[in-house]
């Protein structure tokens, strides 16, 4: 059984490798595979490093957290292009949509690692927190290991806990549907300054020694996601099936929908400018002492596998 965890769950953020367990992808491949949330990103990354995991699909720069410049890890394949998060403030905030602006004063709710590219994001367009009094801050009630982000984050700004949240896509279209909440960024679409959709990505991630000790399971585990991703492209209607199962019944009903959105981005290449554009915001916001070679990101002997 290879196991496998999330830092989010009812999310389109990671769907594809919950997807690729629960539609067999992973049996075709000769394995069987559970996959189960793990929350913050921190911690799912810090039980692959300790051997209770053998694969996490989770931000891409958020592996450094628990493996230092890249020493221990590799990533195997991109879940989906870009970075994923969307910023939404309260509604009667009248905000538009590419306007930062409206984030003074505010009390922004993010997760641990997520918030790190907030921050980087807000010092680029000019908006530095600390200067403007915004508080980038935990979001209430999302403690222990088992909280699906985006789902606390709506409910959060529901209650009038914030005054909004940068999370995944399924906690921004939770809030825009309830009618509490405007989408002020889509960073994945283009929106915020130049340069920030490439902070980081959604990534399927191991350990040198999965690599050295299971080849086959890595390139299992790597063709299990590609065939998922290429089965939701022809008939994204499968994902209603995966959200029935594992997700409760008013976000089963969305996943369909947005998971329709990501279907672009579904590519499992990792290009050296996406790693070197990684990097660079791991170094700008400390994660990262040095730019590394694209092998010792990637794990490039398994690389010939995008292309099948």
């Amino acid at each position: 059984m290879l196991r496998i965890a999330v830092p989010d769950f009812i999310s389109n953020s990671y769907f594809p490798i919950i997807a690729a367990v629960e539609l067999d992808f992973f049996k075709a491949e000769g394995f069987d595979a559970s996959v189960e949330l793990l929350f913050p990103v921190p911690k799912t990354y810090e039980a692959l490093r300790d051997g209770e995991l053998d694969f996490v699909v989770g931000s891409a720069h958020a592996a450094l957290m628990a493996f230092p410049d890249w020493q221990g890890a590799k990533l195997l394949a991109a879940v989906a292009q870009h970075m994923y998060w969307f910023l939404v403030v309260r509604r009667d905030l009248n905000a538009r949509r590419g306007d930062l602006s409206v984030l003074k004063g505010l009390r922004i709710g993010a997760a641990p690692g997520v918030n790190l590219g907030l921050r980087r994001l807000l010092i680029e367009a000019g908006m530095e927190p600390e200067k403007n009094d915004i508080q980038i801050i935990p979001i209430p009630g999302a403690s222990g290991a088992n909280v699906s982000f985006g789902l606390t984050a709506a409910k959060a700004l529901e209650e009038g806990k914030l005054d909004g949240f940068w999370a995944n896509g399924m906690g921004c279209e939770v809030a825009l549907r309830r009618n509490v909440g405007t989408m002020v960024l889509d960073v994945r679409r283009g929106d915020g300054p130049t340069g920030v959709q490439g902070y980081t990505f959604p990534a399927l991630v191991t350990t040198d020694r999965k690599i050295q000790q299971d080849p086959k399971a890595v390139t299992a585990a790597i063709r299990a996601l590609m065939h998922t991703q290429r089965a939701l492209r022809k008939e994204v209607g499968r994902a209603a099936a995966v959200g029935k199962k594992r997700f409760p019944p008013a976000e089963a009903e969305l996943i369909v929908e947005l998971i329709r959105r990501d279907l672009p981005y579904y590519k499992p290449e990792i290009t050296a400018q996406t790693v070197f554009h990684m990097n660079r915001f791991a170094q700008d916001i400390g994660l990262l002492s040095a730019q590394v070679p694209y092998d010792r990101v990637v794990a490039t002997e398994f690389s010939h596998l995008w292309e099948e």
